[in-house]
C-alpha cells in the first residue's frame, strides 16, 4: 500500500511538473493566444495574473506597464511587434512572467526599482532597440532584494532583423546574501551591429549580490559575458563561444567601468571560452586589474572544440513542435541509453564508441544541480540513492558540445 501511494504520488508530480521539464530553457507553453484590443497599464495591480494574451503595440511601445503592484504573474503570452519595452515595472514586487513568447519588440522586460521579479522560461526573438537604451531580452536598473531571477530563457537575434545591445543586463541591482540576482541556464545567441553590446553584463554601473552560471552564448556581440563593477558578483560554469565577425571583441572579461566606485569580491571560474576577434586569432579573456584579486581567474579555460554547436540548430519555438536540430558532429540520443527510468538508488548511462568527453548532470525542479559525473565509453553507474522521489533533469553533454535534456524519475525505494 505504501509503495502505491507513492507510486499515486509520484504520478501527480509527474503531470503537474510535465510542462515545465519538457525543455530547459525557453517557453513550453503550446496553447493558443486570446487577442487583446488594449494596452495593458495598471497601478496598484495586486495578486492578479494576465494568461494567455497577445499584445501588440508597433506604433507607439509598451504592452504592459504595471506601477506599484505585487503579487503578478504574466504568463503563457504573446508579446510584439513593439516600438518599447513589451513589459515594462515600476517599483513592483514578487512578479513572475514565464512561458511568454517575444518577437520583435525594441525590449522585453525592463524593471526598476523592483523587487522579487522573475524572468523565467520565455522565448525572445529579435531584440529590435534602438540602442543605446532599448535592445535587451532583460534589463533590471535599480532592483533589489531577494527573488531576483532571470533563468532558462532562450534568446535569438537574427543578423539584419534585430538591433541587440546587452541581451541581459544588471544595472546597479543588489541581491541579498544567500540570495543573489540569478541569471542561470539561459540560452543566448546573436548579437549587434552595436560595437558595444553582447550577451550577460553584471555590475553596470555597479551593483552586488549577483550570481551568472550555466549559460551558453554564442556569436552574442561584442563581447561574451561581462563584470564592469560592483561587488561580491559570481561568474561561473558558462560556456562562451563567437565566430569572427565585425563586432566580436572579447569573449570574457573583468573591467571596473565606474570611476570613484571600488570594485571587489568577483569571483569568475570555471567558464569554457573560444572567441575568435575581428581582429583576427583569440581573444578569450582580459583583465583590467582594477577590480581587485578575481577568485578563480586562473580555472578559466580556452576550449578549442567549442563552436556554434554548443546550442541546438533551433532555440525558440521548441515547445510548439518545432523539431531540434542537432549538428551532424554530435552523436544522435540513439547511441545514449538511461536506464532503469524511473529509478531508484543508482540509474546507468550506457554510450557508444563515439562518444566520448562527455558528463552527465542531475537538476532538481528549482534548477539547482545535485549531481555530476563524467561519462565514460562504455557503461557509467550514478548512485542516485541520496534524490528524494520525485522528477528531476538529466543534462547530458557529449563531445564537449551539444547538451541533451531527458527527464529522470525516482521512484518508490
Amino acid at each position: 500500500m505504501k509503495t502505491i501511494k507513492k507510486y499515486i504520488v509520484l504520478s501527480f508530480i509527474f503531470t503537474v511538473l510535465f510542462q515545465c521539464l519538457s525543455f530547459g530553457q525557453g517557453s513550453t507553453y503550446a496553447g493558443a493566444f486570446r487577442t487583446s484590443t488594449q494596452i495593458l497599464y495598471y497601478n496598484g495591480y495586486n495578486n492578479q495574473t494576465i494568461d494567455g494574451l497577445q499584445i501588440a503595440n508597433p506604433a507607439s511601445g509598451r504592452c504592459i506597464a504595471l506601477e506599484n503592484s505585487t503579487n503578478v504573474t504574466i504568463q503563457n503570452c504573446k508579446f510584439g511587434p513593439s516600438q518599447d519595452v513589451a513589459i515594462y515595472l515600476y517599483k513592483c514586487t514578487n512578479i513572475t512572467i514565464k512561458n511568454c513568447t517575444f518577437e520583435n519588440i525594441a525590449s522585453g522586460l525592463l524593471a526598476e526599482y523592483s523587487s522579487g521579479i522573475k524572468f523565467i522560461y520565455n522565448d525572445v526573438k529579435n531584440c529590435l532597440g534602438p540602442t543605446p537604451g532599448r535592445g535587451q531580452m532583460a534589463h533590471l536598473v535599480n532592483c533589489s532584494g531577494g527573488g531576483n531571477q532571470i533563468n532558462f530563457n532562450s534568446c535569438e537575434n537574427i543578423s539584419g532583423q534585430s538591433s541587440a545591445e546587452d541581451i541581459i543586463n544588471l544595472g546597479s541591482s543588489d541581491g541579498i546574501v544567500g540570495d543573489p540576482i540569478q541569471v542561470k541556464g539561459n540560452w543566448l545567441r546573436g548579437g549587434g551591429p552595436s560595437s558595444t553590446g553582447g550577451g550577460i553584463m553584471t555590475g553596470d554601473s555597479g551593483g552586488s549580490w549577483q550570481l551568472v552560471e550555466d549559460n551558453i552564448c554564442v556569436n552574442t556581440g561584442n563581447y561574451g559575458i561581462a563584470n564592469a563593477g560592483g561587488h561580491d558578483i559570481i561568474i561561473r560554469n558558462n560556456k562562451i563561444y563567437s565566430a569572427k565577425t565585425d563586432i566580436s571583441n572579447v569573449g570574457l572579461y573583468v573591467w571596473n567601468q565606474q570611476s570613484g566606485l571600488t570594485s571587489y569580491n568577483i569571483t569568475i571560474e570555471n567558464n569554457q571560452v573560444l572567441w575568435n576577434s575581428k581582429n583576427g586569432g583569440l581573444n578569450n579573456f582580459w583583465n583590467a586589474e582594477n577590480s581587485g584579486t578575481v577568485v578563480g581567474w586562473s580555472t578559466n579555460t580556452s576550449n578549442s572544440t567549442l563552436n556554434s554547436a554548443i546550442l541546438p540548430t533551433i532555440i525558440i519555438g521548441r515547445a510548439k513542435g518545432v523539431t531540434t536540430e542537432i549538428s551532424s558532429t554530435v552523436p544522435s540520443t540513439n547511441e545514449i541509453k538511461i536506464y532503469p527510468n524511473p529509478a531508484t538508488d543508482h540509474i546507468t548511462i550506457e554510450t557508444s564508441q563515439t562518444v566520448k568527453n562527455g558528463s552527465i548532470s542531475i537538476y532538481n525542479i528549482k534548477g539547482q544541480k545535485l549531481i555530476e559525473q563524467s561519462l565514460k565509453i562504455g557503461n557509467t553507474d550514478l548512485d542516485t540513492q541520496n534524490l528524494a522521489l520525485g522528477v528531476y533533469i538529466m543534462r547530458i553533454s557529449i563531445n564537449n558540445n551539444q547538451t541533451e535534456e531527458k527527464k529522470l524519475i525516482i521512484g518508490a525505494k
